[in-house]
């Protein structure tokens, strides 16, 4: 029961849009009414600016390791837990139960739990995905091949099977949450970093 209860809380921490706040606070606005409609990062710079994106991009990580964090607190010994945390944190983020369910689209909050549960797979799919976006301007595209990547390092650097099977659910997360994008991609009409409306 223990166990449960925790998972609801990293749920629930999840569930904190901080872009949501960001838009309210600072517009009065309801974020995912602009833009892209996204209550992330990326949607915040197009709609808030640089710096609010970045603040909300940094406290969207912090969730996923404060969940990862507890779950090892509380359970050392059982890594599972850790995982099933920080896979209650992404799902909170994806779909909050504070904000209708309407949330966004859980890379940041995955790049917390995971630099957490499996530092080195973070490390090489994250740079990966940075050199893409770097190159591309598409940060949908990087998102994307980050999390099909973790799975694939983890699987390669020989990391614990729960760790992969919480990756894996991580790529599908992403897979879903970019489906719109991976339509604009293919049709070549994919929203750029740092591209005007």
């Amino acid at each position: 029961m223990l166990i449960g209860l925790l998972i609801v809380i990293c749920y629930l921490i999840g569930s904190i849009s901080f872009s949501y706040l960001a838009g309210r606070k600072l517009k009065g606005i309801d974020i995912r009414q602009h833009g892209s409609g996204n209550a992330g990062a990326t949607n915040t710079m197009r709609v808030l600016g640089k710096i609010p994106a970045i603040s909300v991009f940094i406290l969207d990580i912090l969730k996923g390791i404060a969940a990862v964090w507890i779950g090892r607190w509380l359970f050392p010994e059982l890594l599972w837990v850790a995982a099933a945390c920080g896979l209650a944190a992404v799902i909170g983020h994806n779909w909050p139960v504070f904000f209708g369910f309407k949330g966004g689209k859980g890379i940041a909050t995955t790049i917390g739990v995971m630099a957490m549960l499996s530092f080195l797979p973070f490390v090489l799919a994250a740079i990966i995905a940075f050199i893409t976006i770097f190159i591309t301007r598409y940060v949908s595209l990087g998102s994307l091949i980050f999390t099909a990547l973790l799975p694939v390092f983890i699987w390669w650097l020989d990391r614990p099977m729960i760790i992969l099977w919480a990756s894996l659910f991580f790529a599908v997360f992403a897979s879903y949450r970019h489906r719109s994008n991976i339509v604009k991609l293919l049709k070549g009409t994919e929203h750029k970093l740092g591209m005007k409306k």
